[in-house]
């Protein structure tokens, strides 16, 4: 049975959240420090972390640049009450996979949950994409263009992602925040446009075609 952590300190929101996973067919773990949330996911033992920004010791965001720092890929959604776009880039550019601000619905949680998770277990992360002179190697999160490596964050790489498998196509901004964000409506944010203008820089205006009322292009 997947094993899902819940690193959050509010009992009334735990366990809200823990006994709606259960509900739902999951095993669920909860602790209610920063410290204890990264050792726990250190040890391999689960599929996927709620972690709230919040905790005391050590703040979520410190938790998820440890974990990933250690090399660990597994899937972390962060709940905060933070609402700002700072704070939501800060907490992708640390690379969480998803961000839910509180107050929430537990079927929107739940929907974030089972498309991260199957994210996580497939098997196009072992693949290298290319399209002309920039390529992605999925296994090892690597960007290079021309030959030469970028340094991409996590979410920079998951919208060069998006780009690369969709050559040519024009991706809407609400298809992007669906695709990379996991957001199904517009949090009245520019995060789309601020992250295509990251990638210009870094691979070249030249890659990334504007389409006036319609999206983004990747040529």
């Amino acid at each position: 049975m997947t094993r899902i952590l819940i690193a959050e300190d509010e009992p009334r929101i735990s366990s809200f959240v823990s006994k709606g996973l259960e509900a739902a067919g999951y095993m669920t773990a909860v602790v209610e420090d920063g410290n204890e949330a990264l050792q726990t996911a250190l040890s391999g033992e689960f599929a996927l972390m709620l972690l709230d920004v919040g905790l005391p010791s050590m703040d979520g965001f410190d938790v998820l640049a440890h974990l990933r720092g250690s090399g660990s890929t597994m899937p972390v959604i962060l709940l905060t009450a933070r609402t700002s776009t700072r704070d939501m880039v800060e907490g992708l550019d640390s690379g969480a996979n998803d961000y839910i601000p509180k107050p929430f619905k537990f079927d929107e949680l739940l929907a974030r949950v089972r498309v991260r998770l199957r994210e996580g277990g497939t098997s196009a992360n072992s693949m290298v994409i290319s399209h002309r002179e920039v390529s992605l190697d999925m296994l090892a999160r690597r960007a290079t263009v021309g030959g030469r490596e970028v340094d991409l964050s996590a979410r920079e790489f998951a919208l060069a992602e998006q780009f690369l498998r969709n050559p040519g196509l024009v991706l809407s901004r609400e298809q992007l925040l669906s695709r990379v964000w996991g957001l199904d409506f517009d949090p009245g944010s520019n995060v789309v446009d601020v992250y295509v203008r990251y990638l210009r820089t870094k691979f070249g205006t030249e890659h990334i075609e504007t389409v006036r009322g319609a999206g983004y292009r990747w040529l």
